[in-house]
């Protein structure tokens, strides 16, 4: 029953961490910066990768090793965006980070649907069958271009002067 709960408030997280990342990526796209949205989706993105680490198993997971390049990408995120406040290269550096975090749960979404939806695991029952590569291939093909597009669109208008 516990884990139950547990399992259903990470997976909200990450929904949640999904959703909002896809407005903030939408955002990037039209430059502009969207903070509130911002803030729900690395901070709920952050709670999915940490969460990831509190289910019990008694190995390290591919879904671990995940989780620890996504903390370190939003470190870097959270960094550029709070601290550097995307000055610089920190700009890019936010852009990219965040769009790969977002990858990832993408991309661990996909496994999830092929693992528990029905349809999808009659069609790729061991993730290791074309629809499965498809679908993989696909969501890296349009994030690889979602992130160029945004590091090479968004940008941060200079402060005016009254």
């Amino acid at each position: 029953m516990l884990l139950g709960a547990f399992t259903l408030f990470h997976v909200v997280l990450s929904l949640i961490g999904i959703g909002t990342g896809l407005v903030v990526a939408y955002g990037l796209l039209q430059s502009q910066r969207m903070e509130g949205w911002t803030s729900w989706f690395l901070w709920t993105t952050v709670a999915t990768s940490v969460t990831g680490f509190m289910f019990p198993v008694d190995h390290i997971t591919p879904g671990h090793i995940l989780g620890v390049l996504s903390l370190i990408l939003l470190t870097f995120a959270i960094l550029a965006r709070n601290k550097y406040k995307l000055a610089g290269r920190w700009l890019r550096t936010y852009v990219i980070t965040s769009m790969i975090a977002l990858y990832f749960n993408v991309f661990v979404l996909i496994v999830q649907l092929f693992q528990k939806a029905p349809l999808l695991k009659e069609l790729a029952p061991t993730q290791t069958e074309a629809p499965f590569a498809v679908a993989q291939l696909v969501a890296l093909l349009v994030f690889a271009a979602l992130i160029i597009r945004a590091a090479m669109k968004f940008h941060v208008d200079p402060p005016r002067t009254v």
